[in-house]
């Protein structure tokens, strides 16, 4: 992704929807993890839940995310694409090549969250 190319979704579509969606999917994937199942999934197994932080501290003590740094990091990111890219396209930029970077981590992220549900199902 170069400024160049996004430059071109302007006049290209294709590339302007495909930016939406990533940009989209991108954030609903880390909020419904994150925000939605990992409370859910801490209340199931009779964890104490609280804010964001310590859901994500205790989630990096069970194995579920690699680093709640690192989570937070993707957590701004997301407001990052979301809020600011109309803004800046260099923003814009960065943050579509670190989210891209990211993609593993939200893919084990739900593989680790769905393995635990699983285990939690009769």
């Amino acid at each position: 992704m170069t400024l160049e190319s996004l430059q071109k979704m302007e006049i290209d579509p294709v590339l302007a929807e495909r930016l939406d969606a990533f940009v989209g999917r991108f954030g609903r994937l880390q909020d419904n993890l994150g925000d939605k199942l990992l409370p859910q999934l801490l209340d199931a197994m009779a964890e104490k839940t609280g804010a964001v932080i310590e859901n994500l501290d205790r989630a990096e003590k069970l194995g579920w995310i690699e680093s709640a740094d690192v989570w937070l990091e993707v957590r701004k990111l997301r407001n990052q694409m979301v809020h600011e890219y109309i803004e800046d396209m260099n923003i814009l930029i960065s943050a579509l090549k670190a989210g891209h970077a990211f993609v593993p981590v939200l893919i084990a992220t739900a593989q680790r969250f769905a393995a635990q549900i699983e285990k939690l199902t009769p």
